[in-house]
């Protein structure tokens, strides 16, 4: 498995324990980005770790929290602490503190499903959700990873970085996560464009088959970090009633700009 720039960049600083280190982090990203228990054989084919290491690695992890296994002892998932840490994250983070009452009534004033979302890399990273008032709903737990190409959140963020800057972050070839997805930098670029003219991003269909989003960024840093979306079932997404998500978000837009000035 190749490294990430960070890790890399860290295990060159040299010494046994930036390794350990680098490799511990590694290792909690495998789980999170896999639900579920995974044994040592998988766990070290992904990674490609000695097998030894690995396992005295993870048998650290367990006797720390950060790592669970099932009644065998032999297979693997993320523990208890990291959610205890990332909990704390959403806690502490002073955007989702700042943002939550204009959240609040973006939802009651569309009565649709809420989303902020953080840029992580080409991905966004859920922050906060409010749910919507209606029986069919999405459902996105705080927490999920998604490729910002395929969602409204992340094309709202993409939109405040230049072209250049997108040819260097993106690959020519995107992977489809639907039918709808755009695959190529290209197309993802020109749709990009678009999104800066009208002030809004939007996907059909794009993540999820039978979902529509709309999505404006928080100015409050240029590029943009954070941005907030509306989430609508096709099957009740009426002219009229888009129209009324476009300007709700637009003049959330404003208020979340004067609501994290200060950060």
């Amino acid at each position: 498995m190749a490294q990430s720039s960070t890790a890399a960049t860290t295990a060159a600083s040299g010494g046994a324990n930036v390794k350990s280190a680098v490799r511990t982090v590694e290792l909690l990203e495998f789980f999170a980005g896999r639900p579920g228990l995974h044994s040592l054989a998988e766990v070290q084919e992904a990674l490609g770790y000695p097998k030894s290491s690995l396992y005295m690695l993870l048998r650290t992890l367990v006797e720390l929290g950060w790592v669970e296994t099932d009644v065998t002892g032999t297979r693997y998932g993320i523990g208890m602490r990291a959610l205890l840490v990332g909990t704390s994250y959403i806690d502490g983070d002073e955007v989702v503190a700042a943002t939550r009452p204009v959240l609040d009534r973006l939802a009651d004033d569309t009565t649709e499903t809420i989303h902020l979302a953080r840029l992580d890399g080409t991905d966004v990273v859920y922050l906060a959700t409010r749910a919507s008032q209606h029986y069919l709903r999405p459902f996105t737990r705080v927490g999920r990873r998604l490729p910002a190409y395929a969602t409204s959140l992340g094309k709202a963020l993409l939109a405040t970085y230049d072209d250049a800057e997108l040819e260097r972050m993106l690959p020519e070839r995107l992977e489809p996560v639907t039918e709808r997805t755009h695959t190529t930098r290209a197309a993802l670029i020109e749709d990009l464009r678009t999104v800066r003219e009208r002030g809004y991003a939007m996907d059909r269909e794009e993540n999820t088959l039978g979902l529509c989003c709309f999505a404006v960024d928080i100015p409050y840093r240029t590029p943009a970090r954070d941005a907030v979306s509306c989430s609508v079932p096709v099957a009740r997404l009426t002219p009229g009633r888009e129209q009324m998500i476009r300007d709700a978000l637009i003049g959330a837009r404003e208020r979340l700009a004067l609501a994290t000035r200060h950060l």
